[in-house]
């Protein structure tokens, strides 16, 4: 097998990269990542394992940051105090992460291309003066890699996906327990009562009246770098990028926007990305409409079978059917070199995966 480094997603073809990204996920998709390349605090690379025949075998993006904004990728607010990569292999933004590996390829020879792509990673970063982290890795992706790394999986975040049964709204919250039942059809007919407008329109159309709303949102979490410029710009690049991919449902009271939920239809999944709205406005539970109900319908229409629903206020998520799994990271400590912790030879006696909370043993993939 071979690797390789080049500098842009463009020099795969698009239909090439999407045979590994699509069982993964949005923020992997060859789209998302060419958007990607156009935000100015990071420069891109992607480590690439091909088989003689140049047939794609396993492939991560990689980003060496410059300045980073966002403080769930900022390794001094998530990691221990001792470890500072600067390298970000695999997705830098959505906080979901799993290497790209081919379908079908069997578990040894799928180990094979992890070690190769580890080495690419471990390279590019060392030459760089640096090391490398996975952030919000999925289960399954921090099992597979942890044998690679001196040290167990920390524990991050946990995250949410809803099921989606069925053909249509009523499926979904049929499926939920009686209590569920009632509260959401309640939420949904007060919603409904209050009488707000809701447009289905794409970010294009709409991306500066959302950008005042987002940066609000964003200020009342304590996340002062992300003012209306801020978010303009973010949400700008993104319609750019995404085109009509960039989906948004919207509520309005007349001309003035009061919520919106950004998200994407992308494999069997629908995407949650960015959800804001007016605490001031009076409308009675237009975040739970906007960030599950009205998404879900669209989810429905255009056949997706689960809402990704991300991290944070995992409760509320498991009272609408989500279920919730654990989101790691895993550091590379050492640069490659005299002294360095090498590929493939994790610490004597670590089990593959721990968390920091309770060291129990996760499951093997």
């Amino acid at each position: 097998m071979i690797t390789s480094v080049i500098e842009s997603v463009h020099e795969v073809p698009a239909a090439e990269w999407e045979h590994l990204a699509r069982p993964a996920g949005l923020y992997l998709s060859h789209r998302w990542l060419a958007g990607e390349e156009e935000d100015p605090t990071a420069t891109c690379a992607y480590a690439l394992v091909r088989d003689p025949d140049g047939a794609l075998l396993a492939a991560a993006p990689l980003y060496l940051v410059r300045d980073e904004p966002n403080d769930g990728y900022r390794p001094e607010t998530v990691l221990p105090p001792h470890l500072r990569p600067r390298v970000i292999a695999g997705a830098r933004r959505g906080y979901h992460n799993t290497p790209l590996t081919a379908p079908g390829l069997d578990p040894g020879r799928r180990d094979a291309c992890l070690s190769l792509l580890q080495g690419a990673v471990r390279a590019f970063a060392d030459r760089h003066g640096t090391t490398h982290w996975w952030p919000y890795l999925t289960t399954t992706a921090a099992a597979r890699l942890a044998p690679l790394y001196p040290d167990p999986a920390l524990h991050l975040e946990d995250d949410a996906l809803i099921p989606l049964p069925g053909t249509g709204i009523d499926d979904y919250i049929s499926s939920l327990p009686s209590q569920r039942r009632v509260g959401i059809r309640r939420e949904r007919r007060l919603f409904a009562a209050a009488g707000p407008v809701v447009r289905r329109q794409v970010l294009a159309d709409c991306f500066e009246e959302a950008a005042v709303l987002l940066a609000g949102h964003q200020q009342d979490h304590g996340h002062d770098r992300d003012g209306i410029g801020a978010m303009t710009a973010l949400l700008k690049r993104q319609a750019a990028a995404m085109g009509s991919e960039a989906r948004v449902v919207a509520a309005y009271d007349g001309p003035r926007m009061t919520g919106f939920c950004l998200y994407y239809h992308y494999g069997t999944t629908t995407w949650i990305r960015a959800v804001a709205f007016d605490r001031d406005h009076p409308t009675p539970h237009l975040y739970f409409n906007l960030m599950y109900y009205l998404p879900v319908e669209d989810g429905y229409a255009h056949g997706t079978t689960a809402l990704h629903a991300g991290m944070t206020t995992i409760e509320a998520k498991r009272r609408r059917g989500a279920r919730v799994s654990g989101l790691y990271a895993l550091v590379d400590r050492h640069p490659a070199g005299p002294g360095g912790a090498q590929a493939g030879t994790p610490q004597a006696g670590t089990p593959q995966v721990r968390t920091p909370r309770d060291r129990r043993p996760l499951p093997s993939a």
